[in-house]
């Protein structure tokens, strides 16, 4: 009696291994495929980037602190979006000049 319980309970979990197993495949093989980037890297309208963007194209140019308070940012934040998504990744040309009456001042290059 004890020996055909214990057969019975061997059946029942490989069958139970089985069906986990195949579910386990399924899943894997059910995967979405991830949607292709089919835009460039441009910043939408709207977006704080592009109003960044917008600001520096001025002939003026942008301080810092207009930045800052114009997109409501910590000013490393100001600074850490022009070093890396507009000069590393977008490749802009961001350039700088120190005026008397603003300190630092930074426009896009033409």
């Amino acid at each position: 009696m004890v020996v055909t319980r214990f057969i019975e309970r061997v059946h029942v979990m490989s069958k139970n291994a089985a069906r986990t197993s195949k579910k386990a495949t399924r899943t894997k093989g059910a995967a979405k495929p991830k949607a292709a980037a089919t835009k460039a890297s441009t910043p939408r309208a709207e977006s704080k980037q592009a109003q960044l963007i917008g600001m520096l194209k001025k002939p003026d140019g942008a301080t810092i602190a207009e930045i800052a308070k114009a997109l409501d940012w910590q000013p490393h934040t100001v600074r850490g979006a022009i070093a890396g998504a507009l000069k590393k990744k977008l490749g802009l040309d961001v350039q700088s000049d120190k005026a008397n009456d603003r300190g630092r001042v930074y426009r896009l290059a033409e």
